[in-house]
């Protein structure tokens, strides 16, 4: 009788393998963040810590910047940073600063925390090959348009939007 049951479980199992769909490579809709809410942070949270809120008060973007930022609206923004993490304390305050002195609103932000093995319980991290932090990502109609990691090659807001 286990066999019976065994032989069946084990075709469906192998069937998602052979079926050779990746699912962690499927396009995410930019309407919604990936995950509805694995244990998110809200800015408010995330600036309540003195470290984070330091950083953002001090910060003055430019005003080249605040007018990149335009080329955000109408798309995600994913963003794993660790508490812990001093390139995180600088960095997702700037984002978080640059957005609301743009006044752009994203589609979405996501704000997701990661341990110090930059894990976090969805799982998301693997999806999006995670491997420093902070690490913000801009999505577009689900395909992941911009990447910026640790710190900005040129700055923030042409790193994240290309201009």
């Amino acid at each position: 009788m286990k066999v019976q049951f065994i032989a069946p479980l084990l075709l469906v199992l192998s069937g998602c393998v052979i079926s050779g769909q990746d699912t962690a490579s499927q396009p995410l809709n930019t309407s919604t963040p990936p995950v509805e809410n694995p244990a998110p942070t809200s800015r408010s949270e995330l600036l309540a810590d003195p470290d984070f809120r330091a950083e953002y008060q001090a910060y003055n973007p430019s005003r080249d910047e605040l007018r990149k930022m335009a080329a955000l609206r109408g798309k995600g923004v994913l963003v794993f940073y660790g508490s812990w993490c001093h390139d995180s304390k600088r960095e997702v305050p700037r984002l978080l600063k640059l957005l609301d002195e743009s006044q752009v609103n994203p589609a979405w932000l996501q704000l997701v925390p990661v341990d110090r093995d930059k894990q976090e319980p969805t799982g998301l991290y693997k999806q999006y090959k995670l491997r420093y932090t902070p690490t913000i990502i801009v999505l577009d109609q689900g395909v992941e348009t911009h990447r910026m990691v640790e710190r900005p090659k040129r700055s923030m807001a042409s790193d994240l939007t290309g201009l």
